[in-house]
């Protein structure tokens, strides 16, 4: 269930990362049928960037997508200065680009690939977060990244991904603390097990079996798997002024799993 129009007095845009993954495009929908009016980002899925935005503009909201590779500065840079310039301002910042990330033992895990690992998410997430800084600041708005609820109860396995986006919840603490006195709040959402999104192509990749589902599953006080929509639910929360004094938190939508 959306709120109507809670973002529909901000002038200006929110900008998605990663819009057409399974978790960014339940967060553009959202923001959109929200009010907002949303500008996302895409690596590769032109046809599944089409669709999205044939969908919401069928539906009469505001919705554009451009193609940006985030571990290029200058490309993340232009992009946030084109939506500064010609969309009005940018009043919210959402990250939840990822790429998909194999399930494998540190020990297995070669030190070039782990650095290529935090260039593809952490330094991705600051290329696009540090030319924002001034539109947000303008705008008093909101930065939400999309990282996991790893970083609070370790899976075996998922050192790639929880010690790069551990990396970028500190980016988020550490903005949340130098830009608040500018009107800025910064947060992250940690994603549980879902049924979609990064969660579902390990399933289909066979990175997580029946017998690893059945223990994850255990693992959770609800004994359930999320949705997307669930953490879209958090994140429009998080970047609507209904969270007006929520600022360098982490919020984990995972059934009870890092308890």
């Amino acid at each position: 269930m959306t709120t109507p129009d809670r973002f529909g007095d901000r002038p200006g845009t929110a900008l998605v990362t990663g819009g057409t993954g399974g978790i960014g495009s339940a967060i553009v929908r959202q923001l959109a049928r929200e009010g907002a009016s949303v500008t996302f980002t895409y690596r590769s899925g032109a046809e599944r960037a089409l669709t999205l935005v044939e969908e919401l503009s069928d539906e009469g909201w505001r919705v554009d997508a451009v193609q940006l590779d985030l571990t290029v500065a200058q490309d993340c840079a232009a992009v946030i200065a084109v939506v500064g310039a010609h969309r009005g301002g940018l009043h919210t910042l959402v990250h939840a680009a990822g790429p998909h990330i194999p399930q494998q033992h540190l020990s297995t895990i070669a030190p070039a690939a782990y650095a290529a690992q935090l260039s593809d998410e952490a330094a991705a997430f600051f290329n696009i977060a540090a030319p924002a800084i001034p539109a947000l600041r303008a705008a008093s708005g909101a930065i939400v990244a999309v990282t996991t609820a790893a970083t609070s109860r370790y899976p075996v396995r998922d050192g790639l991904s929880a010690s790069a986006k551990g990396a970028i919840e500190q980016l988020v603490r550490g903005l949340a603390a130098e830009e608040g006195r500018y009107g800025v709040r910064a947060n992250c959402v940690g994603p549980g097990m879902l049924v979609d999104g990064m969660a579902a192509r390990l399933m289909a990749s066979g990175d997580l079996d029946e017998e690893a589902l059945a223990v994850t599953r255990r693992n959770i006080a609800l004994r359930r798997f999320g949705t997307a929509q669930d953490i879209a639910a958090a994140v429009c929360f998080l970047a609507s002024t209904d969270a007006n004094f929520i600022s360098g938190q982490t919020l984990n939508v995972d059934g009870g799993y890092s308890i």
